[in-house]
């Protein structure tokens, strides 16, 4: 609307330049005349102001009705009067130059900047939009009776999709057949392929590599990942921050203060004998300059950038105060299970007889313990899994009761179980192997022996195994100056190696679910800033009583809703992310407003004319083109921010 209005309106304001006197005179030049050419700037300036300034007219209005008056007042203010003081001369009821051509260019100018303004909005929310063109229009749906070619809007849950090579992922769902790279940088900010297998999620929009994929869809339409993201960064955007809410009394402050400075500058320089159409100029001069454009824009834009820029980091600001704060913190609890760790069990240290190679010796384990459904079990085929090796197939598996299981792989019988195995069976256990149990039990870990023949070969400890990310997250705090908790329902001595091996300052362990929420308040009570990170309904008190609650997007529902800020990924290095994003985001937002504000200590008293004894003197339209410029340096400053490195 600003685009077309505005190119209508400079070729109707082109021919008002070219036959204002006041141009002519200064330039030196005649304009062809004809009977009527003195009317042209009357006539194509009204249309101008009737055509391009109407959007200011209405949003006046809008902010008069609302008892708000801003930058549409200030730039309503200024044109009518130029306009209706304009007519009067026209009309010869008084001896003034008129100000035609100042109003076409003004009115021009001022549509450009709305322009530059609405471009710079829209290019810093554009990059979410650019997510929603991701999702393919066509997905390839098996049925019983073959493929079909169906639209992405007439899937539903329960459908068996096809995903090729190369092709995007249509729709939330699960891989129930194949194996493949995934591309999900577009929606975690992960810049590696995700393995995916057989029970992986995959997430719509995302690119599927060189497999191919049979995924049953759990989540189309507005229950995507994708969705969800998108509302998140609209609530975000819409939020009020504690910075808009200044920045708005600032621009209301500013409205007021234009409106009186160009009333004093009209009574100073009729008392000191100036003509009217001068003092008239300068008036509007001072309305025009004053408008708080850059003002209203300062914050907005910083926070349209920010909040996408978070989002293309997997980062999910729900509520903008949270992000603010968020460059405050001087101390960051993390829920263990889920969060520093992954929640599922892991081989964390093995120790072995000599003669036996470590990778060997899992291999065994995990052949042994695949038909196992016990949580420590998987956990031992899981870390085989990981390291790439290969699990043999075991035969005569069966379980001891209260001891363990045996299984024979390649003709070796071989047992494995805890110290009641070893009790029962009369084992030999080297005394490293010894060492090395006794480690893990002193941590509150499970120690679990590989037999053959009646001698121990190898104790594998095995427990709830920390995210390799977590150690780059609590050293990238630490450099922050950023104290680490852990808060924990395990207990002392598994929560203490957890802190141990990471080198986090305080611990709580043995809490509570319902409690979690008073350690919380009992570090506020220190004065300290306090964010919690967790991904658990049990956190979710937790995460709405610290300052900033950041809920982890794979966890609960409950948990996502009752945080300021959602990490898409599990990855607690996303943790100092925030803050780098939200020191970045506050250091963009101060030096916006100190320049939009600050520039009109100087611009409202040239705009009145101070400076007039010395011949300087800025008309409407250079006055316009002052304020769209801080708007212009308003808006390229907080295009800076894309620069941040997360």
């Amino acid at each position: 609307m600003f685009r077309d209005r505005f190119w209508l309106s400079f070729a109707l304001t082109v021919p008002v330049v070219i036959w204002s006197a006041h141009i002519q005179e200064l330039l030196g030049y005649r304009a062809p005349a004809f009977p009527g050419s003195d009317w042209i700037g009357a006539v194509l300036s009204t249309v101008v102001f009737i055509y391009g300034g109407l959007v200011f007219l209405q949003g006046a209005w809008r902010e008069l009705r609302s008892r708000l008056p801003g930058m549409m007042t200030l730039i309503s203010l200024a044109i009518t009067v130029a306009f209706l003081f304009s007519w009067v001369v026209q009309l010869g009821l008084i001896d003034a130059a008129a100000l035609w051509w100042e109003l076409a260019t003004l009115v021009t100018i001022m549509l450009l900047g709305h322009w530059i303004e609405m471009r710079s909005i829209n290019q810093a929310e554009g990059a979410l939009k650019e997510l929603a063109k991701l999702l393919p229009d066509i997905a390839t749906r098996i049925t019983d009776g073959g493929e079909e070619k169906v639209a992405v809007s007439a899937l539903q849950n329960g459908d068996l999709l096809l995903v090729r090579p190369g092709e995007s992922v249509p729709a939330d769902g699960v891989v129930r057949k194949g194996e493949s790279d995934v591309n999900e940088a577009m929606i975690t900010g992960e810049s590696r392929p995700v393995k995916k297998r057989e029970g992986d999620e995959v997430i719509a929009a995302t690119i599927n590599g060189e497999g191919s994929l049979r995924v049953e869809v759990t989540g189309t339409g507005e229950k995507t990942k994708l969705s969800g993201i998108m509302r998140l960064v609209a609530d975000a955007q819409k939020s009020k921050s504690r910075a808009q809410h200044l920045a708005d009394r600032a621009a209301r402050l500013l409205t007021f203060v234009a409106i009186a400075a160009a009333a004093i500058t009209i009574v100073v320089w009729q008392s000191v004998g100036a003509a009217i159409d001068f003092s008239v100029v300068r008036m509007v001069t001072v309305l025009v300059i004053a408008c708080p454009h850059a003002l209203g824009l300062a914050v907005p834009l910083v926070v349209a950038i920010s909040t996408t820029l978070g989002a293309r980091n997997g980062l999910l600001v729900r509520d903008r105060r949270g992000l603010e704060e968020a460059r405050n913190l001087d101390t960051v609890i993390f829920d263990k299970t889920g969060t520093l760790t992954l929640g599922e069990f892991r081989v964390v240290a093995m120790s072995v007889a000599d003669g036996l190679a470590e990778d060997e010796a899992l291999r065994i384990a995990s052949g042994i313990e695949a038909e196992s459904e016990h949580p420590i079990a998987r956990g031992i085929v899981k870390t085989a899994q990981d390291k790439g090796i290969d699990v043999p197939v075991a035969e005569g598996f069966r379980a001891i009761t209260g001891k363990g299981v045996a299984a024979t792989i390649a003709g070796t019988e071989y047992h494995m179980g805890g110290p009641a195995l070893l009790k029962a069976e009369n084992v030999q256990v080297p005394q490293a192997l010894l060492e090395a149990a006794k480690a893990a039990a002193d941590s509150g870990r499970a120690a679990i022996y590989l037999v053959r023949e009646g001698k121990a070969l190898a104790v594998y400890t095995v427990a709830d195994a920390i995210r390799e990310e977590s150690r780059e997250a609590i050293t990238a705090l630490h450099e922050r100056g950023i104290e680490v908790a852990m808060l924990t329902g395990d207990a002392q001595a598994v929560a203490d190696a957890v802190a141990r091996e990471l080198g986090i300052d305080t611990v709580f362990a043995e809490v509570l679910p319902e409690d979690k929420a008073s350690k919380v308040r009992e570090l506020q009570a220190q004065g300290k800033k306090v964010a919690m990170i967790g991904d658990g309904v049990n956190d979710a008190p937790a995460l709405a009583t610290a300052d900033i609650g950041i809920a982890i997007g794979a966890g609960a529902d409950v948990a996502v809703e009752a945080g300021h800020i959602v990490l898409v990924r599990s990855d607690p290095r996303d943790i100092p992310r925030i803050i780098t994003l939200s020191r970045a985001t506050y250091r963009k937002m101060i030096q916006n407003l100190w320049w939009a504000a600050g520039y009109n200590i100087f611009a409202i008293p040239l705009a009145a004319g101070v400076l007039a004894p010395w011949g300087i003197l800025l008309t409407p339209a250079v006055g316009a083109i002052l304020m769209s410029a801080s708007t212009v340096v308003v808006a390229i400053n907080a295009q800076l921010l894309k620069r941040a490195k997360l």
